[in-house]
């Protein structure tokens, strides 16, 4: 019998009993536990192998319930949150004394978000607690979009999936965190910077952060497949260079043809970024079991989405092979 189940009921009372639950969002899986629960989030970090000294992220079923969690809202941050939420942006606010330090890592800081998912804004307002939910797969890894990922990854660990289909935007949230009231991106993600600009104005990024990051999503090596990878501007080159090994092609939109591809994976026929972001981790889980010497993955326009997916594929290609 397998982990993966529709059944809400089910979940919150394994999440009342301070168990872990696989959620689904609109940008990946995420494994969840009460906030509260030195179990649960224990549990997390165990589970996923992740450091402890990189921050989880807040899941609350309302902008309502922000002053729950926060102890201050700057202006900005007020106007991302009435314009994105429920949606793929996380903002990095000042906790209460509430919010266990285990769950920031220590910061006087939290991040929090409200997802964009029927099923779990549904859970979400069944419990008395929110939920901490960072991307339920092992700490590096390449993130979760399909019920299944997770399950291929913790079918002996965690007791359920809860099932919401594909997930819909396929990368991670935006994380902006506030320095002098003035907003600043933490982590690329599925609100364009574009977008935010539009609301807010001008932002900073400030994406890169391996001893003590501010947010998750910041460290060099992330969301990374088994098999070697390579990110490239010149995909001719690329597989020249590498016409010896068994390649597979991660591409946007071109249809390359090429004998020396043993598979080939195109993002968007038709130039879509949202739909190249929303297909780009179960990509990469099927290029991973290809039994391939090297992905050599092409690198997207610098823009809107493309800009959040260069950021996923160069820390993906930042691997052990050096």
């Amino acid at each position: 019998m397998g982990i993966i189940s529709k059944n809400i009921s089910k979940a919150v009372e394994l999440l009342n009993n301070e168990e872990l639950v696989a959620i689904p969002t609109e940008t990946v899986y995420g494994l969840a536990g009460n906030i509260f629960s030195e179990k649960a989030v224990k549990a997390i970090f165990k589970t996923k192998k992740r450091p402890s000294f990189n921050p989880l992220i807040v899941h609350i079923a309302s902008k309502n319930r922000l002053t729950n969690i926060v102890s201050y809202v700057p202006i900005k941050a007020q106007l991302l949150a009435d314009a994105f939420w429920p949606g793929p942006i996380t903002l990095v606010l000042p906790k209460k004394d509430i919010i266990p330090d285990l769950i920031t890592s220590g910061k006087p800081t939290v991040a929090v978000r409200v997802p964009n998912h029927p099923k779990t804004l549904q859970l979400l307002n069944q419990l008395e607690f929110p939920l901490a939910a960072p991307s339920a797969n092992p700490f590096s890894n390449i993130s979760p979009t399909k019920p299944e990922h997770v399950e291929n990854y913790f079918k002996h660990d965690i007791k359920m999936v809860l099932d919401g289909g594909p997930c819909k935007s396929g990368i991670e949230s935006t994380i902006i965190g506030f320095e002098n009231d003035e907003p600043i991106i933490y982590r690329l993600g599925s609100t364009p910077i574009e977008e935010i600009e539009r609301v807010i104005g001008k932002i900073l990024i400030k994406n890169k952060e391996e001893i003590s990051p501010e947010a998750p999503g910041m460290l060099e090596r992330h969301y990374a497949p088994q098999t070697k990878t390579i990110l490239t501007e010149n995909l001719v080159k690329s597989i020249e260079a590498n016409r010896e090994k068994r390649i597979g092609l991660l591409i946007f939109n071109d249809i390359l043809n090429d004998e020396m591809i043993h598979f080939k994976i195109v993002l968007s026929e038709t130039k879509n970024l949202d739909e190249a972001a929303s297909k780009l981790y179960d990509a990469l889980h099927q290029l991973d079991n290809q039994d391939l010497d090297i992905i050599i993955a092409e690198k997207l326009p610098d823009y809107g989405l493309g800009k959040s997916i260069n950021d996923r594929l160069s820390r993906a290609t930042k691997n052990k092979f050096g």
